[in-house]
């Protein structure tokens, strides 16, 4: 077979010549072909009512920062601002990302709810307000029954609510000046919170099956985050609307939140009987 062995080598030869050449032609049109961009779609996709509010801006913002995606409902999209806690040098400046969506509407009407949440809203807050005699006495019932329905319509079942210290079974944890405005100038504001509440945990309620969090703040400050968020039992303290939608946005985003279903009322200055550090940090373990 010498013969055969003989001839192969020039075959080889002339084949070298044009593989080479062919390499060349594939990195030149590699070269011409633009690279797509790695895309790394967020882990969520948070819907918020309320987001003009002091608290809700906090939520936005906050979610933004993690890199979660956000589509609010806002009755006059212009008053969504970079809030004053944790926006610094930005604080009340217009608030704009690529991933947050601003749509106007009205809480209290179905149809503008339900251009919020979709099939792909993984967490909604509410952290609706306002005075009685500018959004009606039954406005933040009206509105979440509206948003609990659209959640069932999508199978969306994570939810955290910002109520108040003093609603359902926390009025003594209230300190005793903010009973009175409970009891007296709040009364109508009280009686819808406590109706709203009941929407979720009352049993068969509309919104007793979801994963829902009531969050009972004590009294509100619009102060930087301190990054201490307790739970207590006893009588409320002070907490920075920042700390709030952090641990509003744990109830939304952690997997295993310790107080699904629950009504916690959480204090980060003040207060008695302390359960336990419930900061982002804390129920992170680090």
């Amino acid at each position: 077979m010498p013969g055969l062995s003989g001839q192969s080598r020039p075959l080889r030869q002339q084949q070298r010549p044009r593989l080479a050449v062919a390499a060349v032609l594939s990195a030149v049109v590699l070269a011409l072909v633009p690279l797509r961009p790695s895309v790394v779609p967020p882990r969520a996709s948070l819907a918020v009512f309320g987001a003009t509010g002091l608290t809700g801006r906090e939520a936005v913002y906050q979610a933004l920062q993690r890199g979660e995606s956000v589509v609010a409902l806002a009755r006059d999209p212009s008053k969504l601002l970079v809030p004053k806690g944790s926006g610094g040098d930005s604080a009340d400046t217009p608030l704009s990302d690529p991933k947050l969506t601003v749509i106007q509407g009205d809480v209290t009407k179905a149809e503008d709810v339900a251009k919020v949440i979709s099939s792909d809203t993984t967490g909604v807050l509410i952290s609706l307000g306002g005075k009685t005699a500018d959004v009606g006495e039954t406005m933040l019932t009206d509105g979440t029954t509206n948003i609990i329905d659209a959640m069932k319509k999508v199978g969306t079942k994570r939810v955290a609510l910002v109520s108040s210290i003093g609603v359902g079974d926390s009025e003594n944890q209230a300190p005793f000046f903010f009973k009175m405005l409970m009891w007296t100038m709040m009364k109508k504001i009280f009686e819808d919170k406590n109706n709203q509440e009941a929407l979720f945990t009352k049993p068969g309620a509309p919104g007793a099956d979801l994963e829902y969090t009531m969050v009972r703040p004590g009294g509100l400050t619009v102060e930087k985050p301190t990054g201490v968020i307790n739970v207590i039992e006893g009588e409320a303290g002070s907490i920075a609307r920042a700390d709030v939608a952090d641990f509003c946005l744990g109830a939304l985003l952690e997997k295993d939140f310790p107080y699904l279903r629950g009504t916690p009322c959480i204090s980060s200055v003040g207060g008695t009987s302390w359960v336990k550090d419930r900061s982002a940090k804390a129920r992170e373990g680090a």
